[in-house]
């Protein structure tokens, strides 16, 4: 007799399943503020650092980092890669005329803020000797950066590399300037 109820059984189970997850919690749920999610947000403190993480980790990058977050680009910059990133930092963004920033941060200028943190992005890994006097470095927003090499510094679109740090899934280049797109 048991055998012949099993089928019912499951039925009655599965019912009892969907029923008990289904619109009460659902409603919860939606109700509930946009929690950070993806890649950007898993916490591992044993792989060596990605890109998204050094900058983070950095009291010279706070300005980019809350760009980068604005424009909601946090789970592009975790990804596998590997990327370039020319990362400007606080002083570079301080450059700018003033209010440049703020305007920038706005929810209405999210797009034009992505395309700007977008622009110092390279696909591929472009250190030391790969970055090439004279060369012509394509970036993520489809456009091309010059480099120059002079006096043993090397500049990309006219800012200066200050410095260099390896990451999981790329290269940072610490930058003096923020590129700006002209349209």
């Amino acid at each position: 007799m048991l055998r012949t109820n099993l089928p019912l059984l499951a039925v009655a189970l599965s019912a009892f399943v969907i029923t008990s997850c289904g619109p009460a919690q659902q409603a919860d749920t939606a109700s509930a503020p946009a929690a950070k999610q993806g890649q950007a947000y898993v916490v591992d403190e044993t792989s060596k650092p990605n890109i998204l993480q050094i900058a983070a980790g950095s009291e010279d990058h706070t300005t980019l980092v809350a760009a980068v977050e604005a424009a909601e680009l946090e789970n592009v910059l975790v990804n596998a890669g590997p990327l370039t990133v020319f990362a400007p930092t606080n002083d570079a963004f301080d450059k700018l005329p003033a209010g440049t920033v703020d305007d920038l941060l706005k929810p209405e200028n999210k797009s034009k803020l992505a395309k700007i943190v977008t622009s110092h992005a390279a696909p591929g890994t472009y250190k030391g000797d790969l970055l090439k006097d004279g060369m012509k470095l394509y970036q993520a927003t489809g456009h091309y950066v010059d480099v120059e090499v002079k006096d043993g510094d090397t500049f990309v679109n006219g800012a200066k590399v200050l410095a260099t740090v390896d990451a999981s899934n790329g290269v940072v280049h610490v930058v003096d300037q923020v590129f700006l797109l002209v349209e």
